[in-house]
């Protein structure tokens, strides 16, 4: 038998057998100050050769001492790594947000702003605003339709009735209380969700469950070649004729999977976001539930990926820099 030889107790690299993709103590080697983090962003944007915006010739960009800005060798023009990203006209560190994104980027299920407030060192103010800055990045609307196997389905998020909901629905002649039933479902904002098996999911936040609202949304997010799995809600009926096929569970029947049809892979999406919200933030306003959906939606659809998530975020400041130039 062969045996591993002891870890050294002052060795602080990951163990060969930690999935572990960025350590915190590889973050503070590659970022150990807002300068390292302004000069990751100049390479990325003001590489070695880039073309001066100015001059138009192939230059290197030099650092201007005191300031986050570098100069064309050529003509001295000034460039800003951080303009058209999220990190533009900050007076917070850069490492400060670097480590935001690697501690979002290092949970399965979220870290509130609360949390980040107790980290870094900030108010709770600031911690909200650079969370809602950076789930700005991590819409996948344009990474294309989905295809295939998808189901799609619908739930609302908005939690149970408390005691003086109920006696106040009492008191208006509701008799289905139930926190998925009655006018109190429709106090709740609508999410539908559509994913691919083994895939991809798309999360939206939606005005109400109506037929012209579901169908809508699933021919924006779904190749017509696909085949479309649902539950027997009545505003799906119809799908059939842009789709592929269209097949039905039969919930009303407790029959939860039939075969190949079922509706499982978006409960599934469906779960992990309300446990989510539920451990890590408790509570989701309407105004702010598409951002978090972005959040979760991003982490799904890169599960089995290999690129680390933090990397994964990081690309996206590229992506809306490039886009806004």
């Amino acid at each position: 038998m062969l045996l591993m030889a002891a870890r050294s107790r002052d060795s602080v690299l990951p163990a060969a057998s930690s999935e572990s993709q960025m350590t915190y103590t590889q973050f503070l080697e590659r970022f150990p100050d807002n300068s390292a983090c302004l000069e990751y962003l100049k390479e990325r944007f003001f590489p070695d050769g880039t073309e001066c915006p100015k001059c138009g010739k192939a230059s290197k960009f030099h650092r201007i001492k005191g300031r986050s800005a570098y100069s064309c060798q050529f003509c001295g023009n000034h460039v800003y790594p951080t303009a058209g990203t999220i990190f533009h006209k900050t007076t917070l560190s850069l490492q400060l947000w670097f480590y935001a994104i690697y501690l979002m980027s290092s949970t399965r299920c979220g870290i509130s702003a609360k949390q980040l407030e107790r980290e870094i060192g900030v108010t709770y103010k600031t911690a909200h605003r650079m969370f809602k800055q950076i789930r700005t990045l991590l819409s996948d609307e344009d990474d294309g339709l989905l295809s295939g196997k998808v189901e799609a389905d619908e739930t609302a998020i908005g939690g149970k009735p408390r005691r003086g909901d109920i006696l106040k629905l009492q008191k208006e002649g509701e008799t289905d209380l139930s926190a998925a039933g009655g006018r109190w479902r429709n106090r709740k904002t609508t999410v539908v969700a559509m994913v691919e098996r083994q895939g991809r999911v798309r999360a939206t936040v939606a005005p109400d469950r109506k037929r012209e609202t579901l169908h809508g949304l699933v021919t924006k997010h779904v190749l017509p070649a696909s085949t479309i799995f649902t539950d027997e809600w009545p505003a799906y009926l119809g799908l059939d004729k842009t789709y592929k096929s269209h097949l039905r569970i039969r919930h009303s029947e407790e029959v939860y999977v039939e075969g190949d049809v079922h509706t499982q892979t978006v409960e599934g999406f469906f779960g992990l976001f309300k446990t989510g919200v539920r451990g890590v933030y408790h509570a989701v306003s309407t105004k702010y539930l598409q951002n978090y959906l972005d959040e979760y939606a991003f982490r799904y659809n890169r599960r089995g990926g290999r690129e680390p998530m933090f990397w994964a975020i990081l690309n996206r400041v590229q992506k809306e820099a490039l886009a806004s130039s």
